[in-house]
């Protein structure tokens, strides 16, 4: 039965919280009392010394906030422990602000004050990725879409936090912009065939200009231009200039083949007439001292004797002269018949010697007739009595 259940014998003046309720009315609990017996009790485990009759319990409750915080110390030292991997460098903030003294914090196991510092490790040894791209007008007032990937690390963790809002953004807003300045400044041509190296060399010195004075604490390893290509729309037409300009390619090469294969034969050929210029000079430079040489020797003759000499000079030109001349003289003072000679077969057999003709001569006559072999006087005297007769007889 219940302690203030109605028909309880003296259960009424039983409280479990030790208030004597005597006049039969139910209050609450005296709380002041209820802590003194917890603290009691707790004294007891932890060894601490019974309180006084009067109720003092001060220094219980001292000692169990001391442990406390001891415990509490030992939990906040603990929590400050904290691990800054190889690849990573570490940024300490002492109540927000940068720790200059500090410095980037070193991989390995460190120590930190929580709630009082703060760390932010960021990775500076992997090359990280910026993809570009878009629709950019060209020097030439085309359309061509250009591709870019710019490579980049962090090189110091302080800047790269605290110098601007997004250094990633604000990079990628100065990829685009290098790129679109170059792309504006090349022909259509260049970037989508020879001149992308030119393109990708020019766009990594703009980039670099233009993030310099923002100290974002990156640096960029390379810049991969890929190749551009033009809108979908024209995208026919500009395969066919491509081919056009492969195909100049192709004549160009080889016309410089063709080149290396006859400028030899020129040289050869070069060679050859200079050769043959040397050598007639100097057959006409020697003919030309032989006649001085000659005119020379005739000199002392013609003083002595000019009559002599100039008759003598007469006649061994003429037989030079009639020697080439397609004309044939016979001496017929003898006999007034005409003889049939084959002059053509003559001129052609001019070249042998004097015998040779005369007995081909005489041979042919025979067999033509009993007349008498005639041959071409070879002296002076002969053609002078020829040219005589042939007048006479005209």
């Amino acid at each position: 039965m219940a302690w203030n259940e109605p028909g309880n014998k003296g259960g009424g003046d039983r409280d479990p919280w030790g208030n004597n309720n005597k006049n039969g009315n139910q209050g609450p609990p005296d709380l002041d009392e209820v802590f003194t017996k917890l603290s009691r009790k707790f004294g007891g485990i932890l060894g601490g010394k019974k309180p006084s009759v009067g109720g003092g319990n001060g220094g219980v409750g001292g000692f169990g906030i001391a442990i406390i915080a001891v415990i509490l110390a030992v939990i906040w030292v603990a929590s400050g422990f904290y691990t800054i991997e190889e690849a990573e460098r570490g940024v300490k903030l002492t109540f927000g602000k940068y720790d200059v003294e500090a410095g980037p914090v070193e991989p390995g196991l460190n120590w930190k004050a929580t709630f009082i510092q703060e760390v932010i490790p960021v990775d500076v040894e992997t090359i990280r990725s910026l993809p570009a791209s878009g629709f950019m007008l060209t020097e030439d007032e085309n359309v061509v879409r250009v591709e870019m990937d710019v490579q980049y690390k962090v090189v110091d963790p302080k800047a790269y936090l605290f110098s601007v809002t997004a250094p990633d953004d604000s990079l990628a807003q100065a990829t685009d912009s290098a790129l679109r300045y170059v792309v504006g400044h090349t022909k259509m041509d260049d970037i989508l065939t020879t001149g992308r190296e030119v393109v990708r060399s020019e766009t990594a010195a703009m980039l670099d200009e233009i993030v310099e004075p923002y100290n974002l604490g990156i640096q960029v390893t390379d810049v991969n231009f890929l190749p551009a290509r033009p809108p979908e729309e024209v995208k026919d037409a500009f395969d066919d200039a491509i081919a056009a300009q492969e195909d100049e390619q192709r004549f160009i090469r080889e016309a410089e083949a063709y080149q290396r294969e006859i400028e030899p034969r020129a040289r050869g050929r070069v060679q050859r007439i200079e050769q043959e210029a040397q050598g007639y000079q100097e057959q006409v430079v020697l003919r030309a001292q032989g006649e001085i040489a000659l005119f020379e020797q005739l000199l002392p003759e013609y003083e002595s004797a000019p009559d002599v000499t100039r008759h003598r000079l007469y006649l061994e030109t003429m037989e030079e002269v009639y020697s080439k001349a397609n004309k044939v003289l016979v001496d017929g003072s003898n006999n007034n018949n005409m003889l049939y000679l084959p002059i053509d077969k003559l001129m052609e057999q001019g070249s042998k010697s004097s015998s040779n003709k005369v007995n081909r001569s005489s041979t042919s006559t025979n067999k033509m007739g009993s007349e008498p072999a005639t041959s071409i006087p070879s002296s002076p005297s002969s053609i002078r009595s020829s040219t005589r007769s042939t007048s006479g007889r005209n």
